[in-house]
Parts: C-alpha cells; structure tokens; sequence
C-alpha cells in the first residue's frame, strides 16, 4: 500500500471547487457521483453532458449559445465543438472592471508595475482601437516576438478583441527561430520590444526585430514596446512605431467583435528541434473552455488568488497563465532568469507579493535539489498553497523534495499534456493525495489510456499514452496543410487499424492510485534489446548522484541493435572516471534494470534544451544516427550540439568515441 506524501484536508476538500463541481453535475444531470474518480469516469463516458456543464459552471459569455455540444465524437480529428456559438475570448478573460490587480509585473532588473482590471480594459480598447482603425479583424493573424510584459498580454488581448488570431514567441529566440514561426502566418501587425534583461546583462533586440520585419512581406505595422529604455530608437525598423503612441487621452469605448467558436484563436509551435516548427491553429471555444476547466477544476484557481508561471510567450504556459484572468485572479509576470542573481530569487517574490500557486518546471526543482536550496527554512512561504509543475517529468525525489525542503502542506500539482492541446491530459485534483512520482489522475473530459504496441490498453506497465476521444482544444487544424497530412501523421497513423491520438510520451497508469507516471517522450525512444525504456528512468537515477549536475540519454542504431549513449554534465570540480562510470552503471543496474545500463558514457560540456526548458533527445540522436538536425535556433543554447557533432564524427571510425583520431576522408 502506497502512503501518499500529501493529502487535502476534509476541509480542503470541501471548499473545493470541483467539490462545488460534482454537486452542480449531480443536480443537474441527477445523478451521484461522490469523488473525483466517479467524475472523471462520468465525464469520458458522457463527454458531450461533461462539456455542456463545464460551459455553464465556468461563466463561458457568449453573444449567442451553442445548438450543439459537439457535432461527431467519430471525426478525430475533425469533430466541431459547441457548433452555432458566438462568442469574443477577450470579452470573457476581462469580464472583471474594477480596482482589483490583473497584471502584476516583477523583473530582475527591479522594476515593479500593477495594473487593475479597470485600467487593463482601458489599455486593451486604446490598442483595439487603433487596430481597428488599421483595418485588422477576423482572417487577419497579429503576432509578438516581445518579453513576458503587461504590454504582451495587452496586445494579445486587443488582437482577440477584433477577432484576429494571435501568434507569439519571446524575444530570446533567434530572428531566424522567429522567423521559421512567424513568417509562415502572414501577419499583418507586430508587436515587439527594444530588449530584455536576463542573468544581469541588458539584450538590445532592435536589430532581431528589423530582421523579422524586413523578411514578412505581409507585415503593414510593427509596434515596439520600449522595455530597456523609455523611448526607443526604432528608425531602423521597418513600418515601426512606438507602443506609447498609440493611446490617447481618453480610453475609447471597449467593443469585442463575435466570431464563431472554431474561429482560430491562437497559433502555436512545436519546439521545431527536426525541423521548421510546425504550426497548430486552436479554437475560441476549445482553449477557452478548456483553459477555464483546468484553473477552476484542477488549479482550484479563485479570485482572491495571485498565480505565477516561470514562462515565457514562446510556451503554452503562457497562454495557460494569461487565461487566469477569466478567473479574475491576479496574474503575476516574471521576465527573467529565475535564478538570477542566485536560486532564492523566486521565493523571496512568493513572499513579497503574497503568490499564492507558484507554477514552475521539472528543470527548475531539479536545480534546486542540486544546489540543496531550502526555501522552506529560509522564507515563510504563507501564502503559497500549490505548486504547479509541469514542462518534463519530476523525479520521485523531486516530489520528495518539494515537501521535504519547501513546504509541507500544499498541493504539488504536476500536470502534463503539451503545446498542441494547449492543456493537459494528465493533471492534479485537489480533492486527492499526491503520490510520489505520479501526476494525480487524468484530466476531466480527457479519455486517456496507456496503449502497448499492438494497441492494447495496460495498467501497471509502460505504454504509450493515447487519447481515445476528442476534445475541445485540439488543433482544428495544421496551418497550410490543406489535406491535414501533417496533422493525421502527427498523431493518428501511429495505431493503423485504430484512430486515437497518441501524444509521443510513455507513461504507466497505476491501478492503485489512479496516478500516472510519465518516463519521457516515446519518439525519443530507447529500445535496447526491443526493450523500451523511458528516458526519464535514467535521469531519476544518475542525477540523484553528487557529481552529477545534468544527463542525456539517447539511442544509437548500432550493429543491428539499438545502444544506450549517456552523457554526463559533471558538477565542478569533478570528472568522469572510471570509477564514476562504474558508480552510474552500478546505480542503473541497481535501482532500475541491466537493460537500463549504457553501453558509453561520456562527459558532455553541456546538455542542449528547447526554450521550454525541456531536454533536446531527438537532435542528439538524429546526430548520433546521422540524420539532420534544422533548426538549431529552436535551442536556447544551440552552440551546445557542436560536441556531440564531434562525438558522432569520431564514433565513425571508432566504436569507442573518446578517440581523438579524425574521420577518414
């Protein structure tokens, strides 16, 4: 019998909002459900009643109501959801016009900024205003290349409001990156910014701006933000203007243009690490309602709430984050490193601002266990009732470490879906314990299932996490592909004789618990032997050890057998000998299997991540397989993948790549 690391109060448990939820279901439907379980059962068996309440109980305002919940739950993909709706996203993120804080902005520069609700909806219609004005709506795609600033919020915002699609990266990325993901949507507005400061060092953006500019023939405006400098030098950009110009004294009246609930609302990426990002187009309807069913049901997200997300506008976590003012929570922004000027930096802001759902990655608790940081010893944390965690898998220790080193008494809600449904397919209830290593259960309306590779659902073993039935948020299509051929080969021709979404992770659903364990993604497989193994196996075990401060694990096509290659960023002060090699290999075989055992382990100078924090397997491998890597500015340190170009290099003349001789030829 599992004992749980954390579990709610009764208390806890009915004050929470889906305690309220399976009430409201139960009288409306009359019907009994008494837990979270019953729910989640009644919601995959009953989808269309499950969506119909969740529209209703979250408040979804609407010019005109929906005929129909969904019109085919047999088109996957393809079903259309909440069919004859009209409806406005910005008119139900700023449903609120008062004094209460929406945006509070922090920085690691300093710089502090609050702006109502009243003064949020003033700033949008000035925006929307001279969009209007510019002829922008419905068809016309807007997009940001801009820091995590109110100004970013405020322009998706008034994109919205006229009906235009929005599309968005952060001004870290590469003009290039921005441009394999911009330059496809023919915008016709962008909204960028003269800089960003991260790690103490001022970044002046002007020039990557100028370059996006010049290379989008479709762009009409370019509106830049004076982030770093008050009023910005922007003659070198084309078509630019100024933010600060375009509000007037007087805030013109707010007005949101209807469109239909498939009307794409958002444009977003993949990481684009194999190849030119792919572009998925959302919903209004389905990221709305999806959006506001994960922070009321599973966040248990209210008003008096202040919530914060490390993120940026290149990551889904953004829009997450941004739709929390649907709730009419206080929507906290960090632009930063959050471990700038060192890893306390996050926890003195809960404590300063009052945060009460710190949401962060894997990445980021792992660091912190790695530098052993004790936040609980060292703030008061009163406040903060969740942890929100998501972006990889979190370690065993790492759900350990949370309780043990941070706080005692919250909620760790690790949750896990992907940039593709803007949402989650694995994610916290409130109302359950939290399990070590285990995301608490599946998301509402969600009918997910671990498949083995004959397509046959397991519990307790490894599989492939699949989705067997629409929902609202998936894409309603790929951007130019007009046959949806990139789309169905994205997710559907993995099974061929079933049509399911499979999501590219593998996880095991625990019959116990109803928990779920993810392990990494399955397009980054390992499979020595035929065997798979998930990656984050691996990592759970070797970066428990002292010297090591980062891991990669990857499969190298070898003598007609795949081979484990692990690498190993070592901590200062150490390097790989053979007796620390023969520590990792005895720890894998030890705590995991022999087949987990890596036939090379080599030191790395550094592991490569994607700008979501999340590690970069597939390059590697492509690398070390021979296959082409496309788009490297996708990387947040791309100059990283230059040693293990050099390992595979060597590896061509020599089974053992620590040999220095060159390639023949």
């Amino acid at each position: 019998m599992k004992t749980p690391l954390w579990a709610p109060s009764e208390e806890r448990k009915r004050a929470a909002r889906v305690t309220h939820f399976i009430a409201y279901v139960n009288g409306r439907y009359g019907l009994n459900l008494q837990d979270y379980h019953q729910l989640y059962a009644w919601s995959v068996e009953h989808i269309p009643l499950f969506w119909e309440a969740v529209w209703d109980y979250v408040d979804i305002r609407a010019q005109e109501t929906f005929s129909l919940v969904v019109d085919d739950l047999e088109k996957f993909p393809g079903a259309r959801w909440f069919v004859g709706a009209r409806l406005n996203f910005a008119e139900n993120l700023l449903r609120y016009r008062d004094d209460h804080i929406a945006l509070l902005f922090r920085n690691e520069a300093g710089t502090r900024r609050v702006i109502t609700y009243r003064e949020l909806a003033d700033a949008v219609a000035h925006v929307a205003a001279v969009l209007r004005e510019w002829g922008v709506g419905p068809g016309d795609r807007v997009v940001g290349y801009l820091p995590n600033l109110p100004e970013t919020v405020i322009a998706m915002l008034a994109a919205t409001s006229v009906g235009a699609t929005w599309a968005s990266c952060a001004t870290d990325l590469g003009a290039q990156a921005a441009l394999d993901r911009l330059g496809q949507l023919q915008p016709r507005v962008l909204f960028t910014a003269d800089g960003y400061f991260y790690k103490g060092r001022h970044f002046d953006t002007r020039e990557k701006a100028a370059t996006v500019a010049r290379h989008i023939p479709t762009l009409e405006h370019v509106v830049v933000v004076g982030y770093t400098t008050a009023t910005p030098v922007i003659d070198a950009i084309p078509k630019a203007q100024r933010w600060d110009d375009l509000f007037t004294s007087t805030p013109p009246p707010l007005a949101f243009t209807p469109v239909s609930s498939q009307h794409p609302l958002y444009i977003m990426f993949s990481s684009g690490t194999t190849g030119k990002p792919k572009a998925m187009v959302q919903s209004v309807a389905g990221v709305l309602v999806n959006h506001l069913k994960e922070l009321i049901l599973h966040t248990d997200l209210r008003r008096e709430d202040r919530i914060i997300y490390i993120t940026t506008p290149s990551w889904m976590m953004w829009n997450w984050l941004v739709s929390a003012l649907g709730v009419g929570a206080t929507v906290v922004l960090w632009d930063g490193n959050p471990n700038y000027p060192d890893w306390r930096t996050m926890w003195r802001l809960i404590d300063e601002e009052g945060i009460t759902v710190f949401g962060t990655s894997a990445t980021y608790l792992h660091h912190l266990m790695k530098v052993e940081a004790a936040p609980g010893r060292e703030f008061a944390l009163s406040t903060l009732r969740e942890i929100s965690q998501t972006g990889s898998p979190l370690s065993p220790e790492g759900f350990e470490y949370v309780y043990r080193a941070i706080k005692d008494d919250l909620h760790l809600n690790s949750i896990s879906g992907g940039t593709d449904i803007n949402g989650c397919f694995a994610a916290g209830a409130p109302t359950l314990p939290v399990y070590r290593g285990e995301v608490q259960a599946p998301a509402l309306g969600m009918k997910i299932k671990a498949y083995d590779e004959q397509g046959h659902p397991v519990w307790d073993q490894l599989g492939e996490l699949v989705c067997e039935a629409p929902a609202p948020s998936m894409p309603i299509a790929f951007w130019d592909d007009p046959n949806n051929e990139k789309y169905l080969n994205a997710y559907f021709r993995y099974y061929p004789h079933k049509r399911v979404w499979r999501h590219g992770d593998y996880i095991m659903m625990h019959s116990d618990t109803g928990g779920i364990t993810f392990f990494g993604r399955s397009d980054a497989t390992l499979k020595p032997s035929g065997v798979r193994i998930g990656t984050a196996e691996i990592y759970n075990i070797v970066e428990q050890l002292e010297e090591v401060a980062d891991s990669l694990a990857v499969g190298q096509w070898w003598q007609g057998d795949q081979r484990i290659i692990l690498f190993v960023k070592l901590k200062e002060g150490h390097s790989l000998t053979d007796a620390l090699q023969e520590k990792i290999r005895r720890e894998l075989r030890a705590k995991a299997s022999p087949r987990h055992v890596p036939a090379l382990i080599l030191e790395a100078p550094d592991i490569p991540y994607t700008f979501s924090m999340k590690k970069v397997e597939i390059a590697v491998a492509n690398i070390l397989n021979g296959l082409p890597v496309t788009n490297r500015e996708a990387l947040i340190n791309p100059e990283a993948l230059t040693y293990f170009e050099e390992v595979a290099k060597r590896l061509q003349v020599s089974e053992d790549p620590t040999v220095t001789s060159s390639p023949k030829g």
